[in-house]
């Protein structure tokens, strides 16, 4: 495996048109590989304002979805991977937050549907409650890849950190969080929670928003990032759409580890975590 490779963090501004939001991925996927990227991250809704009213009406079954075929087409195309931010997923009955990833190939080779759902009420400031049509995914995402193992996890997961913590445990060494905190929770939590987990487990983490829009219900903070195995920000976003990119070294996960031997330290005569 590589010891580096090159990330490209797309910070789209989501608008309420789906093919529009799809060509303006497709152009920042564009540019991303003429800066000769190995991995593009493309944000949370990424098609679809983050939006309960919208989420119907932009689902789309991974079988017949315009999409992702897009995405593919894309991946292939570039040759690159491309860990498709994510769309409304329709699996019969039921509405996912889903994330797609895709190899060079543009095959799908993992997806993850977020587990923990945005049901927050803060008093005068927001209230949103995403499992009044969003169901639950019940699986730990990690991806084998070329580079590293991939973990990847969306949003609101980030605050749970025995996920995460179960990523690194399995052998990631990346966390990808497509996510869009809010002008509430972002300014207050977002940097804090992207360099806490890197810090935690030891391993990187970038973190993709959408651009900010103030003309849409939900209003995303952007300032999307990327943090190292010390908790630094290698890379951070301002509020508008543009593309960052970060180069990831990962012996400097095996360095920090060595110096600061958190992992090894955990006390698994008293407690652990434990995988169903």
């Amino acid at each position: 495996m590589k010891d580096q490779f090159k990330l490209a963090l797309c910070q789209m501004k989501v608008i309420d048109d789906k093919d529009s939001n799809i060509k303006n991925a497709l152009d920042m996927i564009k540019t991303a590989a003429e800066n000769k990227s190995d991995l593009v991250i493309l944000p949370e809704m990424f098609n679809c304002p983050y939006d309960n009213e919208k989420f119907k009406e932009y689902a789309e079954e991974k079988k017949d979805s315009k999409t992702l075929k897009s995405i593919s087409k894309a991946a292939k195309d570039s040759n690159m991977y491309v860990i498709a931010g994510s769309i409304p997923e329709l699996d019969g009955d039921e509405l996912y937050n889903s994330s797609f990833i895709f190899n060079r190939n543009g095959e799908v080779i993992g997806s993850h549907r977020k587990m923990h759902l945005f049901d927050i009420d803060i008093p005068e400031k927001i209230s949103f409650k995403e499992s009044d049509i969003i169901s639950p995914g019940n699986q730990i995402t990690l991806i084998d890849t070329e580079f590293c193992k991939i973990g990847v996890a969306i949003c609101y997961d980030i605050r749970f950190p025995e996920l995460l913590r179960l990523m690194a445990l399995e052998g990631a060494e990346l966390i990808v969080i497509p996510g869009a905190f809010n002008m509430t929770t972002g300014p207050a939590h977002w940097e804090t929670l992207i360099r806490g987990r890197a810090i935690d487990n030891q391993l990187y983490v970038a973190a993709a928003s959408p651009a900010r829009n103030e003309e849409l219900s939900y209003v995303a903070y952007g300032n999307s990032m990327v943090a190292d195995p010390w908790g630094d920000v290698l890379v951070r976003a301002s509020e508008k759409e543009e593309i960052i990119y970060a180069n990831i070294k990962l012996s400097k996960i095996k360095e920090i580890r060595e110096e600061l031997p958190l992992l090894n330290g955990r006390r698994e005569d008293i407690y652990r975590l434990i995988k169903k």
